[in-house]
């Protein structure tokens, strides 16, 4: 058994053994002078190091600042200055501990204080499902302090590291025995297998991966073809391509279920986003349009979904052509491409537009937005009151919404008629007043008319509890586009596109449902040509979670 003195002796002892002493002066007036510098020193380190928290704080709040506004009006350069602002802040924790760990070892060394360490955040658990690896360090066999052989175990020190495995790649290989009748002379063998490439090698692990990186990481296929090159497998750019094209194909069945799902729901978030399109010596705008079936903020059982389509251009006839036959409500912004919709002479009938708040608020926000009239200086243009008392009206009703989410319809409704009815009547009374004091060049007219000229399809959610009031939604499942064309820069065809459409139908899906896209893919490729059509609803993200929960439960 070990002593308390022991303990000391070892660790001191420990110490003395693992750092190396300078030399230290004789002189007690030297000596003396070398603490003063030693703390001098320290109190330097200190105030750099207080300096650096500072700045990492102020960083970390302008970076969750700018997250707030992605998706505003210069959406494209405010992700810039995020990436940016992220970079540095990394660079700065890094710079952070390196200074405390050579203030640490100054301290040492001058048998001062040790520093005040800066808070780091409190690290989660490691997941169960985890394997764990036990290694338990030698222990001594007599007592360092008085060599004694008598110790007896008191208990144990766990320390947890995550540590991971690199890529292993191996080649499987499957053997069909074949067989003769010595009856008949007839010969028999096993099927062989299924791939989803004719004549395929590439296994569905590796397929999934092949096609998460490219649609869901942004990981062209060139960069995916040097990293595999690095490690020792030839997977030319060409043989990738193939094997993206051909598991498109096989995942097709999938994705006409997953796009009549969504075409069944009673309300719809419509949004697109620009996309390059190569063309011959240029590039086209194209545009990819997406549209997310989520009953969840209304109860409803249904799981979630989005479908994407491609397109080279923003025309009319789009929407027309990805909604016909539609009938519900259509949450969007209000960009004139869906009015044919809305046309009560459509074929089928029209569809109940429902407009985003979120949107408008980001009109008043703008001129409202006192830290950032600030950061421009003297010459900025004067903070909007009228904004900014907008603003804070419109906060008010996502309050309310908040405290809403996940409710019944009709529980939506009546709350909607009781709370919301009265602030959004005392807006438009407001909005009508301060829009005669108005001229028609002030700035903050613009989006005051944007609201007033719409304003029944903004009020809609007032009298249906299936309404939200954002398009968030349809503006969250754009986001991989938004962020991913600076790393592949543009698609290399309408095919390209539109393969990149329905790719994004299917990730984005299974995240929508909480289900691991990767994962997801590789098993669905496994299985897919193994099952008849009638069971193919099997393989949807909603039914696999389920089945894969049964199966985990079962065992």
């Amino acid at each position: 058994m070990f002593s308390e003195g022991c303990d000391s002796i070892l660790v001191v002892s420990n110490t003395a053994a693992s750092t190396t002493s300078p030399s230290l002066p004789t002189d007690l007036a030297a000596a003396h002078a070398m603490i003063l510098a030693e703390r001098a020193k320290r109190i330097e380190a200190e105030a750099a190091a207080s300096g650096t928290q500072a700045f990492i704080a102020h960083l970390k709040l302008m970076i969750e600042k700018l997250k707030r506004e992605l998706y505003g009006r210069r959406s494209e350069r405010t992700a810039r200055l995020i990436d940016q602002m992220e970079l540095q802040l990394a660079e700065l924790e890094a710079t952070a501990t390196e200074d405390e760990i050579a203030a640490e070892a100054t301290a040492r060394q001058a048998s001062l204080p040790a520093p005040t360490l800066r808070r780091r955040p409190v690290r989660k658990p490691f997941p169960e499902h985890l394997p764990r690896e036990r290694v338990v360090v030698p222990a001594p066999t007599s007592c360092p302090c008085c060599g004694s052989l008598k110790l007896s175990k008191l208990g144990e020190d766990v320390t947890e590291t995550l540590e991971v495995v690199p890529r292993s790649w191996k080649v499987i290989q499957t053997v069909r025995e074949k067989f003769s009748c010595r009856a008949c002379e007839a010969i028999t063998q096993p099927p062989a297998l299924f791939h989803v490439t004719p004549r395929g090698f590439v296994g569905p692990n590796l397929l999934a991966t092949i096609l998460f990186e490219k649609f869901g990481q942004h990981q062209p296929l060139n960069r995916q073809s040097e990293r595999y090159a690095r490690e020792g497998i030839d997977l030319s750019v060409s043989t990738l391509a193939d094997q993206v094209g051909a598991a498109t194909a096989a995942l097709k069945p999938l994705l006409e279920l997953i796009a009549r799902h969504v075409m069944m729901a009673q309300r719809l978030h419509a949004d697109d986003t620009t996309v390059p399109i190569l063309a011959k010596g240029k590039t086209d705008t194209g545009r990819i349009w997406t549209y997310v079936r989520d009953d969840r903020p209304f109860g409803g059982a249904d799981p979630p979904a989005a479908l994407y389509f491609a397109s080279r251009d923003r025309r009319q006839e789009h929407p027309n052509d990805h909604l016909a036959g539609w009938r519900g409500i259509l949450q969007a912004d209000a960009y004139g491409g869906y009015n044919g919709l809305y046309d009560p002479a459509r074929p089928g009938g029209a569809v109940t537009s429902a407009l985003c708040w979120s949107h408008a608020r980001r009109g008043f926000f703008e001129l409202a937005d006192i830290a950032a009239s600030a950061r421009r200086g003297p010459g900025a243009a004067p903070v909007s009151p009228i904004a900014l008392e907008t603003v804070k009206r419109i906060d008010a009703l996502f309050d309310i919404e908040r405290g809403i989410n996940g409710l019944s319809a009709e529980e939506r409704r009546r709350i909607r008629q009781e709370q919301s009815r009265p602030l959004v009547e005392d807006l438009h009374a407001w909005l009508d007043e301060q829009r005669l004091k108005l001229s028609r060049s002030s700035s903050v007219a613009k989006p005051v008319d944007y609201m007033l000229k719409r304003w029944g399809r903004f009020a809609l959610f007032l009298d249906d509890g299936r309404i939200c009031l954002t398009n968030n939604a349809a503006e969250r499942s754009l986001r991989g586009f938004a962020l991913g064309r600076k790393a592949w820069l543009f698609v290399g065809s309408d095919r390209g596109a539109e393969r990149a459409a329905a790719m994004a139908t299917l990730i984005t899906t299974a995240k929508l449902n909480d289900v691991d896209p990767q994962a997801w893919l590789a098993d669905v490729l496994a299985r897919i040509a193994g099952l008849p059509q009638s069971r193919l609803a099997e393989l949807l993200p909603w039914n696999w979670q389920t089945g894969r929960a049964d199966h985990r439960q079962a065992a």
